[in-house]
């Protein structure tokens, strides 16, 4: 395993960290793992591998919909994790957390019900020019449906928004009209790490009566994220990039425009009466809540709280930036390397190419030598054209990774350089 050698001095005991991960202890090609592609899917400590195979183990019944005691015990472990939520996110009511099946999910249910909700023909969608995919054609399909038109704030060389540059619009108010019904955008870039100013945003989009919509995948494991300080309208977010299971997803939502809005998905769950003349829907948040939910991914994620909680969000957060510190320091001591993405905010997230070096080969080279990266366009075309490259290798970091680790990347990386140029 290999263990951090130099002392970090941030208030997070990273030995007492990495221990609590069971796949660092697993060899990739003779190599002791490496994993640097937590934006992608980050990894699950302990807690929450017993939480969930405990819930399989001992309970494993529906929820909401029997008196019996096991139906009971699980309805009550999956409003706990409901509750573990809104406590983590700070929204004011545990009925403002929509369970769903990750952020995709989340943001299609906001595009399909607020395109229902508010959009008219000759409206604007305004998103930014570094939304992942799933941010942009949710959108898409909302305009086509109704009419609208998508509008795109443009990003900087240095990876951060231009609010005054939109194409073919004069903006002497911002990035917003009088047409502007919905923003959304990401609170952190997948690709290159930026924050962008998200409260700032929210407010002025107040002031112009358009709805908030926030992409938060990146942010909720970084940062400390509170809805009711932020001021949006919905934010969504995956379990599996903040140490839960996958398929599991939140959308928070203010409560008086969730209960405006009509529902995404219907079936089972989701009414409160159901006759064959007409429909009426069951209470928030279950009215959007269709089906039998992923109890056993939402008894993870509430555990997953629990445990970012304990090990200290300030704690990880320091930790992550020493480390992306370290290796933007030392990436560009090699050769030919280009950081794509430089903003003054960013989170442990670090995007680079190599001329003369394919991303794909670099990453096929470094995982023979047990370095997991990403390699691609990280499903943000767009970003990718705007930079004039064809896909980025991507380093992200988490609270159990080491600056030994980065040293490893960065020397790998040297000798890929050498065997591919």
């Amino acid at each position: 395993m290999i263990m951090n050698t130099t002392a970090e001095h941030l208030g997070l005991d990273v030995e007492r960290i990495r221990p609590q991960f069971p796949i660092l202890n697993e060899l990739v090609h003779g190599r002791p793992l490496v994993y640097f592609d937590n934006a992608a899917s980050g990894q699950k400590p302990l807690r929450v591998i017993e939480a969930v195979d405990g819930y399989y183990r001992r309970i494993n019944a529906n929820v909401h919909r029997g008196v019996h005691t096991l139906s009971n015990l699980a309805t009550e472990a999956q409003e706990a994790a409901r509750e573990a939520v809104r406590d983590h996110i700070n929204a004011k009511h545990a009925h403002e957390v929509v369970f769903t099946a990750g952020t995709t999910a989340s943001l299609n249910l906001a595009a399909y019900s607020l395109g229902q909700l508010l959009l008219k023909p000759g409206d604007e969608v305004l998103i930014t020019g570094m939304e992942h995919h799933a941010n942009i054609v949710p959108w898409q399909l909302a305009c086509e449906r109704h009419g609208a038109v998508l509008k795109v704030v443009p990003v900087t060389e240095q990876g951060e928004l231009d609010l005054a540059g939109i194409p073919g619009q004069a903006r002497t108010d911002g990035p917003f009209t009088d047409r502007t019904k919905v923003l959304a955008i990401s609170h952190v870039s997948n690709t290159l790490g930026t924050i962008n100013p998200v409260k700032e945003l929210v407010a002025e989009a107040k002031r112009h009566g358009t709805t908030t919509v926030v992409d938060g995948a990146q942010a909720v494991p970084h940062l400390s994220v509170d809805v009711q300080d932020l001021g949006c309208d919905l934010y969504a977010f995956s379990g599996h990039k903040m140490y839960a299971p996958t398929g599991i997803g939140v959308l928070y939502g203010r409560e008086e425009l969730l209960e405006r809005m009509p529902p995404w998905q219907s079936g089972g769950e989701m009414i409160d009466r159901v006759t064959f003349e007409k429909t009426t829907y069951a209470k928030l948040p279950f009215k959007f809540e269709a089906g039998t939910p992923h109890i056993a991914g939402i008894v993870g994620l509430g555990e997953a709280v629990r445990w970012m909680h304990d090990a200290g969000m300030a704690a990880m957060a320091a930790q992550e930036l020493a480390l992306l510190e370290h290796a933007t320091k030392e990436l560009l001591q090699i050769d030919g390397l280009r950081i794509i993405g430089t903003a003054a905010k960013k989170v442990g997230v670090i995007s680079f190419t190599i001329e003369g070096v394919h991303h794909y080969d670099l990453g096929t080279l470094l995982d023979q030598q047990g370095i997991a990266v990403r390699t691609g366009h990280h499903c943000t075309q767009p970003l990718m054209d705007r930079f004039g490259v064809n896909g980025t290798t991507r380093a992200s970091f988490a609270p159990f990774n080491t600056l030994a680790e980065v040293d490893a990347l960065v020397a790998a990386a040297r000798r890929a350089v050498k065997l591919l140029r």
